[in-house]
């Protein structure tokens, strides 16, 4: 596991510009653009060629979380202007008309819900959504894993089931309200139970929600989660701060 990195949201909720500012400290090689709500789609897509992503090695853009019928379109038209390489996270419950997603269908990264939606939280449940769009990819968000099957069942499930299809992993505490969270000792374990079937192209996109003094530390936990063998020149190397 190599590419690590962050979500602009879980940096500064709804303002890219400090997220990006704030991550450049450090040397991770991935990041998600974080736009949850369709008020900051546009504005994030229309800042993009003033922004500095050259230090990435993976980019991901997390569409909005929902939009209602009259705004699917719309959002499809501008996410077509992202670069064609950038996995687009959809949450699968979002989607109105499936057919209309089809021409991005190749680009997007369909994501595991979590308990409080109606679909897209199982293996089986997603099975649905892949068939209708066979050349998506997929994100497995763990947190949701677990918080809908705390045994982590379900985990091992999503992540043998889709293996050829995960694309990035999402990371983070999802608590009893549904936010994303520190991690805490209970979910470093269960993560760590299921971390041998995580393939080892995926992007690794941490979604907790930090503090700035806690960005380098949230992401070393990670780190000892997600590595059965610490190589510890290649981790000082890693969590660097940038020059």
């Amino acid at each position: 596991m190599s590419v690590l990195g962050y979500s602009t949201g879980a940096i500064a909720l709804g303002d890219f510009s400090r997220a990006i500012a704030l991550l450049s400290r450090y040397t991770f090689s991935a990041i998600e653009l974080s736009a949850l709500r369709m008020t900051e789609v546009a504005p994030l897509i229309e800042a993009l060629p003033t922004l500095d992503l050259s230090r990435y090695s993976y980019i991901s853009f997390h569409a909005p979380s929902a939009f209602v019928v009259e705004e699917e379109e719309p959002l499809i038209e501008l996410l077509r202007a992202l670069p064609e390489q950038w996995p687009i996270v959809l949450h699968p419950d979002a989607i109105h008309n499936p057919a209309s997603w089809e021409s991005l269908a190749g680009r997007l990264a369909i994501e595991n819900m979590d308990r409080r939606k109606g679909t897209g939280r199982s293996a089986a449940e997603l099975k649905d959504f892949f068939a209708i769009l066979p050349d998506a990819k997929m994100c497995l968000d763990l947190g949701h894993a677990r918080q809908v099957d705390s045994s982590m069942v379900g985990a091992y499930q999503l992540l043998t089931t889709f293996s050829d299809r995960i694309v990035q992993l999402h990371i983070s505490e999802v608590d009893t309200f549904n936010r994303h969270d520190l991690i805490s000792s209970a979910a470093e374990l269960a993560f760590s139970q299921v971390r041998k079937f995580i393939p080892s192209h995926a992007a690794i996109v941490l979604e907790s929600r930090v503090k700035e003094s806690e960005i380098l530390s949230e992401a070393e936990k990670v780190w000892r989660i997600l590595n059965v063998e610490d190589d510890a020149e290649f981790r000082e190397s890693f969590f660097a701060k940038a020059s």
